[in-house]
């Protein structure tokens, strides 16, 4: 595969899942930082590349652009064994990154952006993201209680889209002592993508 831009900001999971995947599957690429919060997604430039004004984005090297970050996952790891070969393995894999931006994003990582990056008080943060947070990592922990991945016996995407805000939950106010098969697996995924471990501190 020619070198890629990847558009993103090193603060978003949703991003970071793109860098991981095109450092795993040895895939070149410039990184292009972006500040959402001082407006860099709504630049005219950048509204150019992406009319939807977010991050991640990738541009390849013949202009073709590809957005949203679970799309730019299952590129850049096309015929790799990150994705299953079974039909039905593969179509549970799409399952769980389905249903990670559905309803895991929305409330985990829109928690965390709101105490860490825009300064709202605990007090003004809707309490139902709380909830809904602590439900998916519920689902989560019934699904990581007797396995070590998502699906099958090894990494996938889905290990990947989950991870990326599960790892940081804690900023958002999420106790993940309370998910034990969870923190275990967060360990487990980030090893497998040689990231660096989130402390036993930070998770607590």
């Amino acid at each position: 595969m020619s070198k890629i831009t990847l558009y993103g900001a090193s603060t978003s999971g949703n991003c970071l899942k793109t860098r991981w995947i095109a450092d795993k599957m040895g895939i070149a690429y410039d990184w292009v930082e972006m500040d959402v919060f001082a407006g860099d997604t709504r630049t005219d430039e950048y509204l150019a590349i992406n009319p939807a004004g977010q991050v991640p984005c990738m541009v390849r090297v013949d202009g073709r652009i590809l957005a949203q970050s679970n799309a730019i996952m299952l590129y850049l790891a096309e015929g790799s064994d990150l994705i299953p070969a079974d039909a039905f393995d593969r179509a549970k894999m799409m399952e769980w990154m389905f249903w990670e931006q559905y309803s895991h994003e929305p409330a985990i990582a829109v928690r965390r952006a709101q105490k860490m990056f825009m300064g709202v008080s605990e007090d003004d943060i809707d309490p139902m993201l709380m909830q809904k947070g602590r439900r998916a990592l519920g689902v989560m922990e019934l699904r990581l209680m007797a396995r070590d991945f998502f699906v099958g016996e090894t990494l996938t995407l889905a290990d990947v889209a989950l991870v990326a805000y599960t790892r940081v939950a804690h900023e958002g106010g999420f106790d993940l002592q309370d998910f034990p098969a969870v923190r275990a697996w967060v360990h487990r995924v980030e090893r497998e993508l040689g990231l660096d471990t989130i402390a036993e501190e930070e998770l607590a």
